[in-house]
């Protein structure tokens, strides 16, 4: 049995809609799937994101090391 899907309501401004609704008739596809398609590309876009903060974190920290002289722990 395929697992049950949440119902959500939210809204948009009038406009944003519209935009949205186009979008829906030109490539004949319900609003449900072009919000889903919306959400799952904005997550990976945040984790993306996220691990780019983390590799940034990492590089300064590794650059303080080497401005210390090594480790920050000695």
């Amino acid at each position: 049995m395929p697992p049950r899907r949440k119902t959500i309501t939210f809204s948009l401004p009038p406009e944003m809609f519209e935009q949205v609704d186009a979008v829906r008739r030109e490539e004949g596809r319900d609003m449900s799937e072009l919000v889903r398609e919306a959400l799952h590309l904005y997550m990976e876009d945040r984790e993306l994101r996220r691990e780019q903060r983390r590799e940034r974190l990492r590089a300064r920290q590794s650059e303080r090391e080497d401005d210390q002289g090594g480790h920050s722990d000695e």
